[in-house]
């Protein structure tokens, strides 16, 4: 696949990913699933939509994250901007999965999202968070995102995020994701958020 065709298919990706998520946002279903915000960098949109469609029996998605276009992130004020994020993208959610791809360290929105799902404020409750590792790096490794990796310990469950390996079935997510929503009441004591918070992309070769 050629680079334009990558970006092109991540784009296209990233619109299914919104069909998916306002399908859900709009259902008046009763939920028997948890809500999970899924944060992830663009340029791993189709391996996080193969994810959304494989696993979407298992949890109600949320997958439209904060952008460039949105005016919110030119503020001076740190409440503001993640006040915002937690109502308009992270909004009902319970639990937040950073689906972690070769550069996702390096993007700031994705350490804003982390940033806005471990902290308690006016508007803000508590998400559990996880990560998942993508099959694009499961040979070569990834690097973890700083405030992702605050929040480890040493092995999964010795703090309050866990890490995961790409799930092999239904109920290895559903046992994650159960995971990290009773986080928020037994280990939210291990929650480390005073990290800076990221104010550029940075440069990931």
């Amino acid at each position: 696949m050629t680079s334009f065709e990558r970006i092109y298919a991540n784009r296209q990706a990233e619109r299914e990913l919104r069909r998916i998520s306002n399908y859900y946002a709009s259902s008046k279903d009763a939920p028997t699933r948890h809500k999970c915000f899924i944060s992830y960098h663009r340029a791993d949109a189709t391996e996080v939509l193969e994810f959304v469609q494989r696993f979407e029996q298992v949890f109600i998605p949320r997958v439209i994250g904060i952008t460039e276009d949105d005016p919110a992130i030119n503020s001076n004020n740190t409440d503001y901007i993640m006040d915002t994020i937690r109502e308009k993208y992270l909004s009902d959610s319970t639990v937040t999965i950073a689906m972690v791809g070769s550069c996702t360290w390096s993007r700031k929105f994705i350490d804003w999202e982390i940033y806005s799902s471990l902290r308690r404020g006016k508007v803000n409750r508590l998400n559990g968070v996880m990560g998942v590792e993508l099959p694009s790096v499961k040979n070569s490794g990834a690097k973890l995102p700083d405030r992702f990796s605050d929040n480890l310990g040493r092995r999964n469950g010795d703090g309050y995020a866990c890490y995961w390996p790409y799930p092999r079935s239904d109920q290895d997510l559903r046992d994650c994701i159960q995971d990290a929503f009773d986080a928020r009441k037994t280990r939210d004591d291990l929650i480390a958020n005073s990290r800076t918070r990221k104010v550029r992309n940075l440069n990931c070769d």
